[in-house]
């Protein structure tokens, strides 16, 4: 290969790794060209595959910044660039590999860190970024139905207690007004009072007599002095 197009070759692998959230590097020793077709059919919208020379991939992972191949560069190289899903492409990788034990799975570089193949399983493991936002989106829901239910219950607690009282006031309201229906007949002694006095009055017999007696024998002696 010419130095002019080992330049462009190495400028180009040094921006897919910049441009990529992630890289796994796999060996594809005995695999056909519609196994790895299929295998880039599978990582379509995640990631690319790309079938890779050793030397020129070293140079580009240097002048990317990318250590995590050092040393692994051997043998029959493709790289997966991951651009979409992480995980989404890590499941992808390991899927196709238990169908097509063939491709080896070294290792990988995620976020500018070194994964081991261990880890990458362990990614594939996990669930996608799709369903992860739309376990969080239902948290979410769950905290401000929630919340909202906490700020509404002393409300909704207030207007029970009030209509409690309510229908406690109207249910007790005829016994509250038995005194005062009762009150007449309280006064009912008040009333006989005026017959007492009546009868303590005098007759108007009584009114006629004069307050002291006189005899003839004082009228007449009364008479003599004279």
């Amino acid at each position: 290969m010419a130095t002019a197009e080992k330049q462009a070759a190495i400028a180009e692998l040094a921006d897919s790794f910049r441009g990529s959230s992630a890289a796994v590097l796999t060996e594809y020793r005995g695999l056909t060209v519609k196994q790895l077709s299929e295998l880039r059919g599978s990582l379509r919208g995640h990631a690319t595959y790309a079938v890779v020379k050793n030397t020129l991939t070293q140079l580009a992972a240097k002048e990317a910044g990318v250590t995590a191949f050092d040393g692994q560069l051997v043998g029959p190289t493709a790289i997966a660039f991951v651009t979409g899903d992480p995980v989404e492409a890590a499941k992808g990788l390991r899927d196709f590999a238990r169908t097509n034990p063939l491709l080896v799975i070294k290792g990988g570089v995620l976020d500018g860190k070194a994964m081991t193949a261990a880890e990458i399983t362990t990614l594939a493991d996990l669930e996608s970024r799709e369903v992860l936002l739309a376990k969080l989106a239902g948290a979410m829901n769950a905290t401000l139905t929630k919340a909202v239910y906490l700020f509404a219950a002393p409300l909704s607690q207030s207007a029970r207690l009030i209509e409690a009282l309510r229908a406690k006031r109207e249910a007790e309201g005829p016994q509250d007004a038995a005194p005062e229906d009762a009150a007449p007949q309280d006064a009912a002694p008040q009333d006989a009072a005026p017959q007492d006095a009546a009868a303590e009055s005098t007759t108007p017999e009584d009114a006629a007599a004069p307050a002291v007696e006189s005899t003839p024998q004082d009228v007449a002696t009364g008479g003599d002095t004279a």
